[in-house]
């Protein structure tokens, strides 16, 4: 197999995601027009006066929402529209969440399809992969045009597929919140031990702390596809060109545990991203200039 078992696997999670997020989408009838293509209203209902225009504290306070996050608050689907950095998407991470109502299959899919194929990804993997050729990491891809394809193709690939794995199909199949629920209390010590520890201790669906095998076992089914399917096989030992393969468990461990640190640092960041971003909003204002009190 090759970097086509990749492309095949993302196409089929990516239309297992867009089904399940067509079908969470609810239909509204049409509004009844007359013959002068005028809006008529419904039967039974009675014209309302049109709302009052809002003020910028009005909207101010409409972008908070429910969790008390300005411009972030938590959607109708229970996720978030934050971005780590104003840049990396942020969508299952809840600020002052309190008691929110489980994710459901379709809506755990539909949040991983968003985030998976964001827009700001495609530059991220394509640097990665330009550092991976630079390093010849992985030399079985070889170099040039190809190879930097070959590259590209691995890293979006081992993304989605972890992406997948450990917020949509396990989480359905287990009954685990993907989420990540930002503790905001304490020292920082005792913030940076609650964020590390998510990865191994998670909420259900039903509101209670569990092993989390979505991120555990999740993570070391992505490496084991990452691994034995379209990462390079290597060459014979007999070739004048020799290449060993990285399809190895030794490889596999360390690429599971790679991506398990590097979710566990990003589960720090993501503790502490709401106080920097208040920080920020609060020194520079919304003009990107530093505020001075007044005089």
């Amino acid at each position: 197999m090759s970097i086509k078992f990749a492309v095949r696997v993302i196409a089929c999670l990516a239309l297992a995601g867009l089904f399940s997020t067509l079908s969470a989408q609810q239909t509204t009838p049409p509004a009844n027009t007359d013959s002068a293509g005028q809006t008529q209203p419904q039967s039974g209902s009675q014209s309302q006066p049109a709302p009052p225009a809002q003020t910028p504290a009005d909207k101010d306070k409409a972008q908070t929402g429910a969790s008390g996050q300005s411009g972030t608050g938590t959607n109708s689907s229970g996720t978030s529209n934050d971005r780590l950095f104003f840049t990396l998407p942020n969508f299952l991470t809840i600020e002052n969440a309190g008691k929110v109502p489980p994710l459901t299959t379709r809506q755990k899919y539909a949040v991983v399809v968003r985030g998976s194929f964001d827009y700001v990804l495609y530059p991220w993997y394509a640097f990665l992969s330009g550092i991976s050729q630079a390093q010849d990491s992985e030399p079985g891809f070889g170099q040039g045009a190809e190879g930097y394809a070959k590259r590209f193709g691995a890293a979006f690939a081992d993304g989605t597929i972890e992406n997948f794995t450990t917020g949509a199909i396990l989480p359905s199949l287990l009954h685990q919140d993907p989420r990540y629920f930002q503790s905001g209390k304490g020292g920082f010590w005792h913030r940076t031990f609650y964020a590390a520890s998510r990865n191994l201790v998670t909420r259900t669906d039903s509101g209670k702390n569990q092993f989390n095998y979505s991120e555990v076992v999740g993570g070391a089914l992505a490496a084991s596809i990452s691994t034995y399917s379209y990462h390079p096989k290597g060459t014979s030992p007999q070739s004048p060109h020799f290449i060993a393969s990285d399809r190895t468990l030794d490889n596999t461990a360390k690429v599971w545990a790679t991506q398990y640190g590097y979710d566990t640092l990003t589960l720090v960041v993501k503790e502490f991203w709401p106080d920097i971003r208040r920080a920020m909003k609060h020194k520079y204002g919304k003009g990107g200039a530093a505020t001075t009190p007044a005089q």
